[in-house]
């Protein structure tokens, strides 16, 4: 990363902005990707399998890289995970398959770059063809409420099956987190939108952006319209922490700063705090502190309320922070923002511990971390409030309750991704609901009267 050491008036070089929003893991070289694939033990339990959510056959299209099939490679993966080329990018393969590799272990102690070997893979198919045909036409009809990764996977699946869809989304362009929720260098040059051409080249999907709909009101008109819905909306809501302050001008949710900086055409023209405070301890947490580091922000601080060990953040994520200069302080709850005429200028924390029980607890230890601009990433929760008349069950935590088929309690809807609840948030676990719900709506059409 460029140096942002001394930044006056949050500004850099040109070339600063390219260099710290370029690719942080850049593909794979030929030779790079031979040598790497010729690693792979091709086990025959295979835990990496296992260890994949969406079920990729991973030795097998290694074993294609190295025998120079890259189509046939890309041809293994696209069957489990349409959205592979993203995944590769984003999942934290060093918690999934890399780390149930037989790598891992001595005289080695180094996994197989999976992520690296699938984004390899798919980026060097033929992209003059798809590699997938339509089925004949069913005359059904599916309506996919959500254009996220769950909603892309169960809308390309079914048109695989000769199904005719329509996508529904609110925003002006599809692809949910991927376009709007992950950092600007995880997925460069416009990669998303890239993804989602490829998938509705296989047909027979219609897709309406910036049309949102008032699920409480036309889901049930939407169940007599299709022969099938599938909901992938997502949480919508983010959290609030409650506090004195809370609504203070600097105060910001961080899913809205990283669409911001995703969006933006002008890097430079972006306003970025000098001293920035970021509260929470997930991948979101990582990826705004990140950002807003190599935007030239001289001090960032993400504050967590329980242990380094306890964050959602992998080791991984939580060291690129590091190496990016962003200071990571565990055991720091906010207990206010602190302001004057209407200024914020920092944020009040109790230092946090366990009891003998191991239940979170407050210390008589207090401190302010001056800020001029803090991010909230505490997560977000379900808008159950959509479906306030309709007959949608819900889980105690407010998700949409599924079966293991992703069948809701409605006759003919089902549901995925972050939604339900079922899984980890991750790119990688919506993409397979998307996968498996499809599989069973494409049952239950089967066996409609014509």
């Amino acid at each position: 990363m460029a140096s942002t050491g001394g930044v006056r008036n949050h500004r850099l070089p040109e070339k600063a902005y390219q260099e710290n929003f370029a690719d942080i893991k850049p593909g794979l070289s030929s030779y790079q990707a031979n040598l790497e694939s010729s690693r792979c033990l091709y086990c025959q339990d295979a835990p990496c399998i296992a260890a994949c959510p969406t079920g990729i056959n991973i030795p097998s299209f290694i074993n294609r890289i190295a025998s120079d099939n890259s189509d046939g490679a890309a041809q293994v993966i696209l069957e489990e995970n349409i959205l592979g080329g993203s995944c590769a990018r984003v999942c934290p393969t060093e918690v999934l398959c890399e780390q149930a590799c037989v790598r891992n272990y001595s005289p080695e102690c180094q996994p197989v770059m999976i992520g690296r070997l699938q984004r390899y893979a798919i980026d060097h198919r033929q992209k003059n063809r798809h590699p997938f045909t339509r089925a004949d036409q069913t005359g059904r009809s599916v309506a996919v409420i959500g254009a996220g990764p769950a909603g892309l996977a169960c809308a390309h699946r079914l048109a695989r099956c000769g199904h005719d869809i329509t996508i529904f989304d609110a925003h002006s362009k599809p692809g949910g987190l991927n376009e709007y929720g992950i950092a600007a260098y995880k997925l460069v040059e416009n990669y998303a939108q890239q993804e989602i051409n490829f998938i509705l080249e296989v047909g027979g999907i219609n897709l309406k952006t910036g049309c949102r709909l008032d699920l409480d009101r036309q889901l049930k008109d939407l169940t007599i319209e299709f022969d099938a819905v599938f909901l992938g909306i997502g949480l919508g809501s983010a959290r609030t922490l409650g506090l004195s302050g809370e609504q203070t001008d600097g105060v910001e949710e961080a899913l809205g700063a990283i669409e911001t900086v995703r969006q933006t055409e002008s890097l430079p023209d972006l306003s970025v705090g000098s001293k920035v405070v970021v509260i929470g301890g997930g991948n979101t947490a990582i990826d705004i502190a990140c950002q807003m580091r190599r935007l030239g922000a001289n001090e960032v601080t993400i504050a967590y309320r329980r242990s380094l060990e306890n964050m959602s953040a992998t080791p991984h994520e939580q060291a690129f922070a590091l190496n990016n200069g962003v200071r990571i302080l565990p055991w720091f709850k906010p207990i206010s923002f602190e302001t004057e005429a209407g200024q914020l200028h920092g944020v009040r924390f109790v230092k946090t511990a366990h009891d003998k029980a191991g239940q979170l607890i407050d210390t008589n230890k207090y401190e302010v971390i001056p800020a001029d601009k803090v991010y909230k990433a505490i997560g977000q929760s379900f808008t159950s409030d959509c479906f306030s008349s309709d007959n949608l069950a819900r889980s105690q935590n407010g998700k949409i309750r599924v079966d293991d088929h992703f069948k809701t309690s409605m006759g003919n809807v089902w549901a995925g991704g972050d939604c339900v609840d079922k899984g980890e948030d991750l790119t990688v676990h919506a993409v397979q609901h998307g996968k498996r719900a499809a599989q069973a709506i494409d049952q239950f059409l089967q066996k409609l009267e014509v």
